[in-house]
């Protein structure tokens, strides 16, 4: 089995829903730069945020609780695309898409007639919509575009490498489908009626 980290986790259970990773973080917890005042919002009439905001949210959250769980805690500003792999590595003991290797006598095929050993992983969407979502919260909490670690070259080669990876073993492919316009019909003609007579 391979070893992708030398160190201890208490990250709480994540889960996948809808291909999207959740976490069971509060909500209100404070991401890594948040200020301590939005605490005091919450006098106030909360805000309803759109469920992308809210998985945003709760995303940023569970990646600060990775980096103050890492032995030793990391500070955001000194994260890089090397971290986010080793997160993205971490997240996979929760996945739950079944990703066959090329022993298997699956291997390739989307719906498995039968039980199999292999591995279960994040799916790739899941992934790539997690790391879409970071990408966006770290802009938004003060980070510069250049330096972001989640657009790194490394996390898109990674990417890029789980998507054919999963591809293959699970017989799916991950083109873009063109959306199917509905078929045009051609303008009905009208039959010419012949001038009324004039009286």
């Amino acid at each position: 089995m391979e070893k992708y980290h030398s160190f201890t986790m208490d990250v709480p259970q994540i889960q996948e829903d809808d291909s999207i990773i959740t976490t069971n973080f509060n909500a209100n917890m404070l991401s890594p730069t948040f200020s301590s005042s939005s605490s005091s919002s919450s006098s106030s009439p909360a805000t309803t945020l759109s469920r992308y905001e809210n998985q945003k949210r709760r995303d940023w959250n569970t990646f600060g609780q990775y980096l103050r769980n890492h032995r030793p805690p990391l500070a955001l500003s000194r994260c890089s695309g090397a971290h986010v792999l080793e997160f993205l590595r971490y997240l996979d003991q929760f996945g739950k898409t079944k990703v066959h290797t090329q022993l298997c006598p699956f291997f390739g095929h989307p719906n498995p007639p039968a039980p199999c050993p292999c591995p279960l992983r994040q799916a790739w969407g899941s992934l790539d919509a997690l790391i879409g979502r970071l990408r966006a919260a770290y802009e938004e909490n003060g980070g510069k575009p250049e330096t972001n670690p989640f657009g790194a070259r490394a996390v898109r080669l990674y990417l890029r490498e789980v998507r054919d990876s999963q591809a293959k073993a699970r017989g799916i492919s991950y083109e873009k489908k063109k959306r199917k316009r509905p078929p045009q019909l051609p303008p009905q003609q009208t039959p010419l009626q012949p001038p009324a007579p004039l009286s």
